[in-house]
């Protein structure tokens, strides 16, 4: 068994697109309109579904925002050095909601950005070998 993806309902899918594509360089795998059902489904990540874990953004056409719930934490992502990840996520024009640092009681680097619908996206920088 793996994870195939996690699933966000997103309130502007091109505004949602361009963060996850242009902001943190992933790339729109498949993308498909449902008009029987009002909604779209965009698979976006940084390989092939085939092989990692994506993320499904889904786009219900008659809801424009949600309520994040108190359920979800956030989507988690290996990086090689989360201060210029944090760095590229500000010049790209997203926001970063935790600067990179030693996470509290550890020393595993950490960061935390935001998506533009308040999703939290935690970079975990990879350790030396």
């Amino acid at each position: 068994m793996r994870i195939l993806h996690t699933m966000l309902r997103v309130g502007d899918l091109e505004r949602s697109t361009d963060f996850y594509t242009n902001v943190l360089g992933m790339k729109v795998l498949r993308k498909n309109d449902y008009p029987d059902g009002r909604f779209t489904l965009c698979f976006v990540g940084y390989g092939e579904e085939s092989e990692e874990a994506v993320l499904e953004l889904t786009y219900n056409w008659d809801k424009d925002s949600y309520d994040l719930g108190t359920g979800y934490g956030h989507i988690a992502v290996e990086v090689d050095d989360a201060y210029r990840a944090c760095e590229e996520v500000r010049k790209r024009g997203g926001k970063v909601t935790r600067e990179a640092g030693p996470m509290k009681h550890g020393t595993t680097v950490i960061a935390f950005v935001e998506d533009p619908d308040g999703y939290k996206i935690e970079f975990i920088q990879r350790r030396a070998a």
